[in-house]
């Protein structure tokens, strides 16, 4: 009955037994053995050679890319829907040590070449103004639309042009990949994206996300800020068995599937309700107050997105016969 965020989703069962394996002696930080299969885990699974780092968090795994992708007296370009923009408490220009924000606009919260160029558009190239060095995109967005390989393609070509870094915030990667049926490397580095944000704990994780860098180089720096952001656990190991439990047998993917498959049956009950179109595991729905409130009577939790608007998240483990009853009370709203 509770549909207001796959954060609060229950821990996969792989992942707990993954978890109690890595309850061993091992080596502290990420020197264990679990930590060092992740490099050529996600290598292959991106079929080129990568560099990772685990962390606790999506935000940590955000703002280290953007550290390792724009200085200081740098700019990152977003949306102005974004999960860095508006969700993350002013991480992104901390972690950055003062790296401006600047935002374009793009419907369902994706950005276009078009909306970036005009927003390039607008900076003059002299030392008054701070300078582009990144681009940030969100797949699936904080709408639930998602970027195809081409769309990305696109961008990594004008950020290419530019001489721009091309940042991935994959909160919602697998639910991304599912619904675009392509291969991570076509949705990643093959479209240019320099650093992606791989997330894992909305997708049956406990606590841990993969930082995934494309480009040689800007690992090691990152270590470092890890370190001095307090992210460095002493016993990694955890955070990296979580990892690779959800890696293995496609996991990551079958769970995100799930939750895809969840809030189709819900977008298949709202109708003309519906405000974005469902590409993944977020349902935005146009309800009244009074609708809302009739909806949380029968027990539906969601999340009041704003005026008029509601948001339904579908978690990796809810299954047909737990939303039924609110696509049918959906449906009843007439």
């Amino acid at each position: 009955m509770r549909f207001f965020s796959d954060n609060a989703a229950p821990v996969h069962p792989a992942v707990l037994t993954a978890v109690a394996q890595a309850d061993v002696l091992d080596t502290a930080y990420d020197g264990d053995r679990w930590s060092g299969m992740l490099d050529a885990r996600l290598s292959a699974l991106f079929e080129t050679e990568v560099e990772v780092l685990w962390v606790p968090t999506g935000t940590a795994a955000n703002c280290l890319a953007l550290a390792a992708l724009c200085p200081p007296h740098g700019a990152v370009l977003c949306h102005h829907d974004a999960h860095i923009q508006n969700d993350e408490c002013g991480a992104p220009e901390f972690y950055t040590h003062g790296a401006k924000l600047l935002l374009a606009d793009g419907e369902g919260a994706k950005l276009t070449p078009e909306s970036l160029t005009a927003l390039l558009a607008t900076i003059r190239t002299d030392v008054h103004q701070v300078q582009p060095h990144a681009i940030s995109i969100t797949n699936a967005t904080e709408y639930g639309l998602v970027y195809q390989p081409a769309e990305v393609a696109a961008i990594g070509a004008l950020a290419a042009e530019r001489g721009l870094a091309l940042h991935m915030d994959g909160a919602r990667f697998a639910n991304a990949m599912v619904h675009a049926d392509c291969s991570p490397a076509d949705m990643t580095w093959r479209a240019g994206v320099t650093a992606l944000s791989f997330g894992f704990v909305k997708n049956g994780g406990m606590g841990a996300e993969a930082l995934v860098f494309f480009k040689r180089g800007l690992v090691e720096a990152s270590r470092y800020r890890r370190k001095r952001a307090g992210l460095l656990f002493s016993k990694g190991r955890y955070l990296a068995a979580q990892i690779l439990a959800l890696l293995e047998e496609d996991r990551w993917l079958a769970n995100a599937r799930n939750a895809n498959e969840g809030a189709a049956l819900i977008a298949a009950a709202a109708g003309t309700r519906l405000v974005h179109p469902v590409e993944a595991n977020e349902v935005f729905l146009r309800v009244t107050a009074e609708e809302a409130a009739s909806l949380r009577s029968k027990g539906f939790d969601f999340y009041d997105w704003g005026p008029g608007e509601a948001r339904l998240v579908v978690s990796w483990n809810q299954r047909a016969e737990d939303i039924r009853p609110l696509a049918e009370a959906i449906a009843a709203l007439g």
